[in-house]
C-alpha cells in the first residue's frame, strides 16, 4: 500500500538575501574589544598599529634591557670587601708601618720608633744637670724581642728577662742594652764612656765602681759625650772622674727612691 501524503505541515517561506548596504539586512557586527581594530568584512580583528607597533615594542623592550645591563656593569663589584661573607677584607701594604728591627747590639744606642710609634719618654733637666725621665712613660715589661731605646745610654723600659750582674763588675767591652737596663731597673748605677774618655778618668772610675755594690762600668761607643752615668730614669754627664757630681750622682741613685725594685739581686744575672 503506498503511504499516505503527511498533513498539518506546511513549507517555511525562504529568507530574502541580506544585503551588506542594507541596514535592515546587512549582517550583525559585533563592537571590538579594546585595542582591536573593527574588522574588515569577512576578516579577523586586528591590533593597532599592526607589524609596525609590534616591531615598536620589542624595540622599546630591548632598548630597556640594554640600558640595564649597563647599569649593572657601571656599578662594578664592590672593591671595599674581597671576601665571600662580605667582611671587609681591605689589607695593609707591606710597608705601612713596617719597620726592619737590627740586630740591637751592645751599646748601639739604637733610636728607631718604639711600640706603634709611640712618643720618646717626657724629660725635664734639673739644676743639678741631672736629666729625669716620668716613670710613667717608661715600662718594665720583660721581653725576647729587640727593643730600640729613644736615648743613649737608655735609662729606662721593657728590658732582657736577665740582669747584667752589677755588684760592682767592670766590664771592659759593650754590654747588651736590654740587660743593663733591667740591672737598672734593681737600683744599680751605670757608669758608661767612649773613646774620649781620659785614661787615667776610666781608671779612677773603675776603682769607684769596684767598690760599690749595685753599680756597674761598660764603654759605650756610641754615645755623645766621653763619660756619662745613668740609674732608672736618671741620667747626667760630667767632664771627668774628679767631678763633685760624681759622688752625688752614686749618692743619690745607688737603690736611690727612684727604683723600681729595691734590693733585687745584682748577682747571678748575666756577665762577660
Amino acid at each position: 500500500m503506498g503511504s499516505a501524503p503527511r498533513t498539518g505541515t506546511a513549507s517555511r517561506p525562504s529568507r530574502p538575501p541580506r544585503s551588506a548596504t542594507d541596514p535592515a539586512t546587512a549582517p550583525e557586527r559585533r563592537p571590538a574589544a579594546p585595542g582591536l581594530r573593527a574588522p574588515a568584512a569577512g576578516g579577523r580583528p586586528r591590533r593597532h598599529g599592526g607589524t609596525a607597533g609590534r616591531r615598536g615594542g620589542a624595540l622599546a623592550v630591548a632598548g630597556l634591557l640594554v640600558l640595564g645591563f649597563a647599569g649593572l656593569a657601571a656599578c662594578g663589584p664592590d672593591d671595599s670587601t674581597g671576601s665571600d661573607d662580605g667582611k671587609s677584607s681591605t689589607m695593609p701594604s707591606a710597608s705601612a708601618g713596617a719597620t726592619s728591627p737590627s740586630a740591637a747590639g751592645p751599646g748601639t744606642g739604637s733610636t728607631a720608633p718604639g711600640k706603634g710609634g709611640a712618643k720618646a719618654p717626657r724629660s725635664t733637666v734639673g739644676s743639678d744637670g741631672v736629666t729625669s725621665w716620668n716613670p710613667a712613660d717608661l715600662t718594665r715589661n720583660h721581653v725576647t724581642t729587640t727593643v730600640h731605646y729613644p736615648m743613649t745610654p737608655p735609662v729606662g723600659g721593657d728590658h732582657a728577662p736577665v740582669w747584667m750582674n752589677c755588684n760592682g763588675d767592670v766590664y771592659t767591652k759593650p754590654i747588651p742594652d736590654m740587660n743593663a737596663v733591667h740591672a737598672l731597673e734593681h737600683g744599680a748605677v751605670w757608669v758608661t764612656y767612649n773613646a774620649s774618655a781620659k785614661p787615667a778618668d776610666v781608671k779612677k772610675l773603675a776603682a769607684l765602681v769596684g767598690r760599690t755594690p749595685y753599680s756597674l762600668m761598660s764603654p759605650y761607643p756610641t754615645q755623645q759625650h766621653p763619660i756619662t752615668l745613668t740609674a732608672w730614669g736618671k741620667q747626667r754627664t760630667v767632664q771627668g772622674a774628679d767631678d763633685p757630681a760624681v759622688s752625688a750622682f752614686f749618692t743619690a741613685y745607688v737603690q736611690g727612691p727612684q727604683t723600681p725594685e729595691p734590693g733585687a739581686s745584682c748577682t747571678g744575672g748575666l756577665a762577660q
